[in-house]
């Protein structure tokens, strides 16, 4: 069972994930390899680890059925599945159970987190590889092997690094929930991480601040709520989330620096706070797009579609037609703009706006602009707060607890470097 396509291909419902009904036991005569061929969606249910124990190593449809008729608790589950001390789970089953969990522990403001992505994607070459394999038996050498998959998929050293330690965090739920014995998760964290310059496995581009020239190129050709949401970043260091959620009634505004309280942020499980602290010039920006409607989102491709549609409808040079006048717009259309940008609409957003500069620079004869993030908008703050006040003001704007994550944003300036061995001599 594919859980996405790639990295970056559309997300569905946890739900729709784990649509399958399993009809042979793997290991048959009729079973080829786990997970077998989906045919017709589960209803969404919590598939506990004593469900998983009585069904022995791999649940059938006829367990489903059962399991399904009567409300989940555990009284009732223990009462119809009596638990067996004896039996094996395969790691087939034991992932589906844990993606499950995953989907109703990660999540921030009612909405799964992308830690429940990076599971799914973490988890699939297991069961791909292991599916039928007693998770008891499950060893380093399996682990390897997994993590070999990783690697021959394209990954970076460090993201396999994260994905193997995924796997392992698995395996310690299964022995918390009493699925596998201890030993199997002891084994498993004996296994080191890839280390820079020994794996033979390529290495990830470190974010570097994108020059302001590039920054400033792509402005003619983004709408003007995304270059507001460029240059707020350039300035404050906000991370893309906190731009894309702000809001009127979030934003204190009753000194000569605004304090934008987001809503949510990255660090809200660990009880940070976060303030970010708005300047004039920002405030200049700001202003245009604050609303009477205080709890509406500043920023909101819905309009932003709607102003494109009226642009299109003045700059049209032959008059509508009958039906065209007559046509009305669906009720529900499959896809519309939201509210609000999400980060990943944000991003192609800008993508957009340096492809429409690139085809620009190419008629022109000018060389095109490299491709730059808004992530690394928060690294050109960082850098530029360090040079000019210091490590501490620094890691204090961009919220991080301790300096050393600062610095992993903050460039070094190289001028006053040289500018002190000049003076040395």
């Amino acid at each position: 069972m594919t859980i996405w396509s790639s990295c970056r291909g559309p997300r569905r419902s946890a739900a729709s994930e784990l649509a399958v009904v399993l009809s042979t036991t793997p290991g048959s005569p009729s079973s080829n390899a786990w997970p077998a061929r989906p045919r017709q969606a589960w209803p969404r249910h919590i598939l506990s680890s004593t469900w998983l124990r009585a069904s022995s190593s791999v649940p059938s449809e006829a367990a489903v059925c059962a399991c399904l008729s009567v409300p989940h608790s555990p009284e009732a589950t223990v009462s119809a599945f009596p638990i067996k001390t004896d039996s094996t789970f395969a790691t087939g089953p034991m992932a589906l159970a844990y993606l499950q969990f995953a989907d109703g522990y990660y999540r921030k403001n009612g909405k799964p987190t992308s830690e429940v992505r990076d599971i799914c994607l973490s988890v699939r070459p297991l069961r791909q590889l292991f599916g039928t394999l007693p998770a008891r038996d499950f060893g380093p050498l399996h682990l390897k092997a997994v993590r070999q998959a990783f690697i021959d998929g394209g990954l970076c050293r460090n993201e396999v690094n994260k994905r193997t330690r995924r796997v392992v965090r698995f395996f310690g739920w299964g022995v918390e929930e009493a699925m596998v014995p201890s030993q199997v998760h002891w084994g498993l964290k004996a296994v080191k991480g890839l280390k820079k310059g020994r794996s033979g496995v390529r290495e990830s581009e470190p974010v570097k601040p994108v020059p302001d020239a590039f920054v400033d190129a792509v402005k003619p050709f983004v709408r003007a709520r995304i270059w507001a949401m460029v240059q707020l970043q350039r300035l404050s260091g906000m991370r893309p989330q906190e731009v894309c959620s702000m809001r009127t009634i979030d934003i204190d505004m009753s000194g000569r620096v605004w304090v934008y309280t987001p809503e949510t942020h990255k660090t809200q499980h660990h009880d940070k706070q976060r303030r970010i602290h708005l300047g004039p010039t920002a405030q200049e920006i700001l202003r245009p797009w604050l609303r009477t409607e205080l709890a509406a989102y500043l920023f909101s491709p819905r309009e932003a579609m709607d102003e494109r549609r009226a642009e299109r409808r003045q700059a049209r040079r032959t008059p509508l037609t009958c039906s065209q006048r007559g046509r009305k717009r669906e009720a529900k259309p499959k896809r519309s703009p939201g509210e609000r940008y999400d980060t990943r609409s944000y991003y192609h957003a800008v993508l957009y706006g340096i492809r429409r500069a690139n085809r620009e620079a190419e008629r022109v004869g000018n060389p095109p602009i490299p491709h730059w993030h808004p992530n690394q908008l928060r690294h050109n703050a960082a850098t530029r707060l360090r040079r000019e006040f210091g490590l501490d003001v620094a890691r204090a704007v961009l919220g991080h607890s301790s300096p050393v994550v600062t610095e992993v944003y903050a460039e070094l300036d190289g001028a006053k470097a040289a500018e002190a061995m000049e003076r040395v001599g």
